[in-house]
């Protein structure tokens, strides 16, 4: 006989099942007797008897049955509340953690450390770091090809007057930039003011860090540049700079629209204000425009007197003490100060008080950012993405990988290291020639600049550039604006070790790693910051960071050598 089936097929119905016979009060009665001897079996407690009676009755209901899996829950946490075990009885869940996802490094220095000391096999890595860059580009060169004009300037539109936010180099970002709008709409551009900042608190002015006479000097076939705005003018805004329109310009606006919006108000009231400015122009410009961008911050942009001879007096100083090695050092920058890993929102290895001093400092910095409903902070993530910046342990570990010997000598650029007593220790011990501007000058010769971040940044800024190799750590504009500054220099090759801080992150992680297999990962990756060193700007990029081509010239025997972009 075929299986009864409950849906009908193809429009016919299938015989139902036969009725179950009903059960009568007589019938269960019966069961309940015969049942009955189970439930009198002697030895059985008056509480198990009523048990199993209530059993054999839930039973006989089929609906129990959907409501046992919660009875029986129920019925364990009831158990399990109603008395207490010890503590070496509980279930322990081991808790697992994603690869990459938390700072052992110092455990794996710990473990490295006897094999990174005796190992002996380091050739002169800064003397060879950057042998396979050129070979790769052989007959090619890359050189400075910016030009100033020789014309005669036409009337001027009017005044232009901008706010620069930000440090040191966001500052500069703003000031090339206002160059290039003041150039492109024939306006008369005043001398940048720069904003106080509440993370860098430096009141610097233009003419304490730069060199103001010679910027003015170097633009004047270019774009007019003055130090202030005629009485006459003045006086219809009460001389009052707040008085002026402001404009709020979108960030990243391409240089259409300041023809378009900016020109007609600034013909009309002869003095506009722009603030904020940093980043308010995009990196994709027309060659004029991106020719006034490389003037400015090639050509016109010339630290201070002060600051650039004692940028130089360190960097002949940081030549004569590795005279062993043909002069040549190593920079640093370094990004572990407070409000960098307070903003990081990762986690080190110093425990409550580090989270205690991270807290206030969020605080103390960005007003309840950091506290918003809703944000979640995954210090494990961050990590994992390369977002953290590298501790001085990590950046150790990295050189020495690298095939930098503990006799190299590196000049350390950075602001006030987060718990520099207990973090420094360790790069300290992997390289002893580690030097800062406090060690290399005198009290006196600092005792001007001690107060003034920007301008401290500034002589950091000219160490570096002259240094062999330059290694970055942790994003920004200083080492972007530095980066393409060396590729200027340097015959459009940064000379510069951007490390892949993803790949850092699972390998500190690794407490099975030797130091064999170790070092050969640095290596690979130091060789991809070499090859990558000739970089062209790609749609977007930053043209300070990437000023090939349009700040350079190539030039080889091939006929297709590029024009000079001089105008």
């Amino acid at each position: 006989m075929h299986p009864y089936n409950r849906l009908p097929s193809s429009g016919h119905s299938s015989p139902s099942p036969p009725h179950s016979p009903l059960r009568s009060p007589r019938f269960r009665q019966t069961r309940s007797k015969a049942s009955g001897r189970f439930i009198n079996q002697p030895g059985r407690t008056l509480i198990q008897r009523i048990a199993w009676h209530l059993l054999s009755v839930l039973i006989r209901r089929q609906g129990f049955f959907l409501f046992a899996p919660l009875l029986y829950i129920s019925g364990m946490l009831l158990y399990m509340g109603s008395g207490s075990f010890p503590d070496d009885r509980l279930p322990i869940i081991p808790r697992h953690f994603a690869p990459g996802s938390r700072y052992r490094s110092p455990q794996l220095y710990d473990k490295l450390r006897p094999e990174m000391d005796a190992d002996n096999s380091s050739a002169d890595a800064i003397s060879t770091v950057w042998k396979h860059s050129f070979s790769a580009y052989k007959g090619v060169e890359w050189r400075p090809c910016v030009n100033t004009s020789s014309g005669v300037l036409p009337e001027s539109n009017g005044y232009i007057y901008v706010e620069a936010n930000g440090g040191l180099n966001q500052q500069r970002t703003s000031i090339c930039n206002a160059v290039a709008v003041a150039g492109y709409l024939n306006a008369t551009l005043l001398i940048p003011n720069f904003h106080f900042h509440s993370i860098w608190r430096d009141p610097s002015k233009f003419g304490d860090i730069y060199d103001e006479e010679y910027f003015i000097s170097s633009l004047e076939n270019d774009v007019r540049v003055v130090n202030r705005i005629p009485e006459y003018l003045m006086e219809r805004f009460d001389h009052n700079m707040t008085n002026v329109y402001n404009f709020r310009i979108k960030a990243w606006s391409p240089i259409s629209y300041y023809k378009d919006a900016v020109l007609p108000r600034l013909l009309e009231e002869k003095v506009i204000r722009i603030s904020p400015f940093a980043n308010r122009l995009s990196f994709d410009s027309p060659p004029a425009v991106q020719r006034l961008r490389c003037l400015a911050n090639y050509k016109a942009l010339r630290f201070s007197s002060p600051i650039l001879t004692l940028g130089e007096t360190l960097v002949a100083r940081m030549k004569e003490r590795s005279a062993n090695y043909g002069g040549k050092y190593i920079s640093v920058h370094l990004r572990f100060e407070e409000d960098m890993v307070a903003f990081s929102c990762c986690e080190f290895d110093g425990g409550a008080q580090e989270k205690e001093d991270m807290t206030e400092a969020r605080e103390r910095g960005w007003k309840g950012k950091f506290n918003k409903p809703g944000r979640v902070i995954r210090p494990g993530a961050n990590r994992i993405n390369g977002k953290c910046p590298l501790t001085p342990l990590e950046v150790g570990l990295m050189l020495r990988g690298m095939g930098f010997d503990k006799n190299s000598f590196i000049y350390l650029a950075s602001g006030k290291i987060y718990d520099a007593e207990r973090t420094m220790a360790p790069l300290l011990e992997m390289f002893p020639n580690l030097i800062t501007k406090q060690m290399i000058a005198a009290d006196e010769e600092l005792a001007p600049y001690k107060n003034y971040s920007s301008r401290m940044a500034a002589i950091d800024y000219t160490v570096c550039l002259h240094s062999e190799v330059f290694v970055t750590t942790q994003g920004g504009n200083f080492p972007h604006f530095l980066m393409g500054h060396r590729r200027y220099l340097y015959g459009g090759h940064s000379k510069t070790i951007r490390p892949d801080k993803r790949k850092l992150a699972l390998l500190f992680d690794n407490p099975k790693i030797g130091w064999k297999t170790f070092k050969r990962q640095l290596l690979s990756m130091r060789s991809h910051s070499d090859s990558k060193g000739f970089e062209l700007k790609r749609p977007n990029d930053s043209i300070y960071t990437f000023p090939c081509p349009d700040c350079m010239c190539r030039t080889n025997k091939s006929e297709d050598s590029r024009p000079s972009l001089a105008t």
